[in-house]
């Protein structure tokens, strides 16, 4: 289990130094900002949504390795996904972020979201893991007021 553990500190790293989808999105039609003031991450997230399919999404901010590598993550997962599994994957997400430590994480059925279920094992870093998350909800949802963990 160490190993694993390791594995995915690593990909948590390389998310970090090397973000995916970390870039303005010009011709985005949908957008959203978050904001932990626990720890000072902040995100916007860029969507780019037609015939409710994600063509194309972005982020940028600035914030801790958890914060910048899940939202890296999350864009690779749902751009062309429906809305519908977006918002799936949100919840699913979530789920795994917040259960008890006792449970048992169903890796597969994760995908590259499992490499963030150590994360629940340190409750102040879950709101790090997060903000990109519900940042994406809110603009799925096309709500305009700013995303805040608190």
């Amino acid at each position: 289990m160490d190993e694993l553990r390791e594995l995915y500190q690593q990909v948590i790293l390389d998310h970090n130094r090397n973000p995916k989808n970390f870039h303005e999105l010009p011709h985005a039609n949908r957008h959203s900002e978050g904001y932990n003031p626990l720890c000072g991450d902040r995100v916007k997230i860029y969507l780019d949504i037609e015939d409710d399919v994600i063509r194309d999404v972005a982020f940028q901010g600035a914030g801790c390795a958890i914060s910048k590598a899940s939202a890296s993550v999350m864009t690779t997962l749902v751009k062309g996904k429906t809305v519908k599994e977006a918002v799936a994957l949100f919840h699913k997400f979530q789920k795994m972020i917040t259960s008890d430590t006792r449970e048992p994480v169903e890796m597969e059925e994760l995908d590259k979201m499992a490499v963030f279920s150590g994360v629940r094992e340190f409750p102040s870093r879950i709101k790090c893991a997060a903000l990109a998350w519900h940042t994406l909800k809110a603009a799925l949802q096309n709500q305009e007021e700013q995303v805040s963990t608190e």
